[in-house]
């Protein structure tokens, strides 16, 4: 794939990601198995995680306009989404009441990482 090409389908990417981070609450209100946690902090985590990944939606879809200027933005989307899916699938494993994060939120993120991770401009590449 030509340097041109990875910048057409990380722009791509980058603006679809941020829709779906900006839709993480009607996500959450079509499946809560795969995308509510049931546990813990009720309400209260869901609006802080949804306000989260709301800035990081429109974040993206601005960093979708140059991405070679945005590579600290979409390498933290990169290493904060492995994070969160590898605790989110621990966490999912030891309860048994959260195992449909294990087909919803934790693939998704761990998809967003390989995504950005393979499309995302090197150092080097002044795209």
């Amino acid at each position: 794939m030509t340097t041109e090409e990875r910048e057409k389908y990380l722009k791509l990417a980058l603006k679809i990601f941020g829709l779906v981070f900006l839709l993480v609450y009607p996500l959450g209100l079509i499946w809560p198995a795969g995308w509510v946690w049931h546990g813990g902090g009720g309400e209260y985590y869901l609006q802080m995680i949804c306000g989260l990944y709301f800035v990081l939606g429109i974040y993206l879809i601005k960093a979708s306009k140059n991405p070679s200027e945005h590579r600290s933005l979409i390498s933290f989307t990169i290493w904060s989404s492995v994070v969160h899916g590898a605790i989110m699938a621990v966490q999912a494993l030891m309860d048994g009441h959260e195992m449909g994060h294990l087909a919803g939120d934790v693939p998704a993120l761990f998809l967003v990482a390989i995504v950005l991770g393979l499309l995302s401009p090197k150092k080097s590449e002044n795209i």
